[in-house]
């Protein structure tokens, strides 16, 4: 075993540790907020395959969030079915979304993909509104969820385990998919259509594979929001524009084309959408959230331009933040990860 596995299952082991002891050392608001963490890592590692890996610019992940977050409270508001059990069907459901959605990318590339992918993340809340027999319009859809029997955690701690193990999975699976053939033709895809194509790569069906799987992975994250926010959805709960636009500055914090920074983005998106990164900063009043986070990405571009991933990766001795600089000097193979 080389010292990069060995390294990675260390990050690996530290991590699920953290996430199985951190509840003892925060209060019970902060085990909501770890809770929404764990939903905005999914979003972000489902954005990553097709952004990070795969190259195609989404600026609408934020409306397969709401997909699912839909789907879950009406099949549990409406319909009585067990929370837990909707979470598949916000993924197979949101999944079919990101077909559809995927469709542009067949013959639309780069500013021209992203700027329509936004177009459906900007009409999302207005058909949310239209459909209120669904989706109860502006109002909202709500349902409930019971706690397991017991007295050994309480509703909050529950919550958080429970995003945090679909959260865990989401890793674990996007991990699987990235290492596998298919990652390499997502990689294949982004560095070079031509070549891939010369390859006999399918650009049509892998795009619209990436596209379906990054939003699968929304999906999950969407049910999940539902189910931690209160057992409540609303066409601004989640917000699919504001956070199509969070999630991608996220993932490009975390570092696109990686898994390893992604906890890292999703706790910026968390705690600027709270408010508490402004107060631990002690930024002023007059300073917006929005121009703070957009700040954020202008350093991050500037000074880490691979994000959280590639600072780890140059901090573990796991491979080089810049790919060209290897100790030959020469470039690597095209569609090469060292992920």
């Amino acid at each position: 075993m080389s010292r990069s596995d060995l390294m990675r299952g260390g990050l690996i082991a530290a991590l699920v540790a953290l996430v199985g002891l951190l509840p003892l050392a925060i209060n019970d608001f902060q085990k909501t907020q770890f809770a929404f963490v764990a939903v905005y890592v999914i979003a972000i590692a489902g954005l990553n395959i097709v952004t990070g890996y795969a190259g195609q610019v989404s600026l609408g992940h934020g409306a397969a969030v709401s997909i699912g977050a839909y789907t879950t409270a009406i099949l549990a508001g409406q319909h009585g079915v067990p929370y837990y059990a909707t979470i598949p069907v916000a993924a197979a459901v949101a999944g079919l979304g990101g077909l559809a959605l995927g469709l542009p990318a067949l013959r639309l590339s780069g500013l021209y993909l992203a700027l329509v992918t936004f177009g459906v993340a900007v009409s999302t809340p207005a058909i949310a509104k239209h459909f209120t027999k669904f989706t109860g319009g502006s109002t909202g859809q709500g349902f409930t969820i019971v706690k397991p029997p017991g007295n050994l955690v309480t509703e909050n701690e529950w919550l958080y385990y429970f995003s945090w193990a679909f959260a865990l999975a989401a890793l674990a699976v996007a991990w699987l998919l990235v290492r596998g053939r298919l990652g390499r033709a997502f990689r294949a895809v982004r560095d070079s259509e031509v070549a891939a194509t010369s390859s006999g790569i399918d650009l049509s069906v892998y795009k619209l594979v990436a596209f379906a799987i990054s939003a699968a992975f929304a999906g999950v994250a969407g049910s999940l929001f539902a189910i931690d926010n209160l057992s409540y959805v609303s066409p601004d709960a989640p917000d699919p524009i504001k956070l199509s636009i969070y999630l991608l500055v996220g993932a490009v914090v975390a570092g696109l084309g990686s898994l390893r920074g992604i906890v890292i983005g999703a706790l910026l998106i968390e705690f600027l959408y709270t408010g508490d990164l402004e107060k631990w900063l002690h930024l002023p009043k007059s300073v917006p959230a929005d121009f703070f986070f957009g700040a954020v990405l202008v350093v991050v571009i500037v000074l880490v331009p691979r994000g959280a991933a590639g600072l780890l990766s140059r901090l573990a001795g796991l491979g080089r933040l810049y790919p060209y600089h290897s100790k030959a000097g020469t470039p690597p193979e095209r569609g090469v990860s060292t992920e």
